[in-house]
């Protein structure tokens, strides 16, 4: 059974500081991580203007940097073979492509927004699974933007923090191709500890809502289900464009602006069925999201569990982001005792989480994995989340 394991920070900081030594022939000037993240609830809410609630993984991607005296910039993965190398007046999004759009993009990106920047060596490396829905391309982005930040100076404040995450995004929107709402750059840069992140994304302001699954006897069980899962592959577009028409016909910027009791007017006055049930699933999902979080204020985690049902049912029927293996993992593991589950990230493959009770984890996992022999599938993955350190730098 493949168990996730997201390694020592230290060690890992250590390690990757090592080799970076070695193949450029100095140390860096700093280390620095950036989580991957599950989302508790609230998918493809974000980019419509609502509310998600979000934790920072243990797993983290890590970038070691130093400045050059030239205008070069490089970038290595130790889970890539390819090295990106461009200067700096000629990166853009018509230069760059490949897993680099999300490293080199950032550097572009913050140059845009006026940030000074030298050339510079950066190599970096990934404890967050790839294509497994868990935001690799936001931990690989942030924890690139915090290095740079690092070279240039700048103490971090919140402030810093939201003008990164404004860059990450744009890099991944314009340069990545990939148009992502906010959402995981958001809880990379500020996720805490022992809580989970309510995000609004109308106004992007923050509360921290503690979240420690270990104290109530439970744990969030995250299974890859090594489907494809992709953001740039028209899927996610699609249903974004969806909302954004609606939206205009709507007359409203965003589908959070239309009210609580003005919603059921218009689902009833768009025309199309397709874009009535991606409307209906935001409105609902919004609605879960509040739920959500009185229930975790509560500790009421049976009613947790019944909306992260709800959720899934929702993004399964209306948003159409589910797959065979997501609903497979969701069912079997409430079987095997899970309060509740739900695809997480944006679908089409990835993970699923299951909020389980402690005794009950290898259990759901085992009858997960039994699942997916019977489909004749790809063995999945398995982490246990723990609410985690948002993105900071190590040495």
């Amino acid at each position: 059974m493949d168990t996730l394991d997201p390694g020592d920070p230290t060690t890992l900081a250590d390690d990757l500081a090592s080799r970076f030594a070695t193949e450029h022939g100095r140390p860096p000037e700093g280390v620095f991580a950036a989580p991957g993240r599950v989302n508790l609830i609230g998918e493809h809410v974000d980019y419509n203007g609502g509310l998600c609630l979000p934790m920072a993984l243990p797993h983290a991607t890590y970038a070691a940097v130093a400045p050059r005296d030239d205008d070069l910039v490089t970038v290595r993965s130790r889970q890539e073979e390819t090295v990106f190398s461009g200067r700096l007046g000629d990166l853009g999004p018509d230069t760059i492509s490949g897993w680099a759009a999300y490293a080199a993009g950032v550097v572009w990106s913050m140059r845009e927004a006026g940030w000074r920047l030298p050339g510079m060596d950066v190599m970096v490396d990934s404890r967050v699974p790839l294509g497994a829905g868990l935001s690799s391309s936001a931990a690989l982005e942030c924890a690139v933007a915090l290095g740079a930040a690092g070279l240039a100076g700048v103490d971090l404040d919140d402030e810093v923090r939201s003008g990164l995450v404004r860059a990450c995004m744009r890099a991944e929107r314009e340069v990545a191709g990939a148009p992502t709402g906010g959402l995981d750059q958001t809880i990379a840069l500020f996720g805490r500890a022992e809580a989970a992140l309510l995000l609004d994304c109308r106004d992007w302001s923050t509360r921290q809502v503690p979240w420690d699954p270990a104290s109530a006897d439970l744990a969030l069980l995250v299974v890859d289900t090594r489907a494809s899962h992709s953001l740039s592959d028209g899927g996610y577009g699609s249903r974004r464009d969806d909302c954004e028409r609606a939206a205009a016909e709507l007359g409203v910027d965003l589908l959070r602006d239309v009210a609580a009791g003005d919603q059921e007017s218009a689902l009833a006055g768009l025309g199309d069925d397709q874009v009535r049930r991606r409307v209906r699933h935001v409105f609902t999902e919004i609605d879960r999201v509040t739920d959500a979080v009185a229930e975790l204020e509560a500790g009421d985690f049976e009613a947790l569990g019944a909306t992260f049902l709800a959720s899934h049912a929702s993004l399964r029927d209306d948003y159409e982001v589910s797959c065979e293996e997501l609903d497979v993992t969701v069912d079997t593991a409430v079987a095997a005792g899970a309060l509740g589950a739900r695809m997480t990230g944006g679908g089409f493959g990835g993970s699923a989480i299951a909020l389980v009770p402690t005794a009950r984890v290898e259990a759901a996992r085992d009858a997960v994995q039994a699942a997916f022999d019977d489909h004749g599938w790809d063995a999945p993955g398995f982490l246990t989340a723990l609410p985690s350190a948002g993105a900071r730098r190590l040495s």
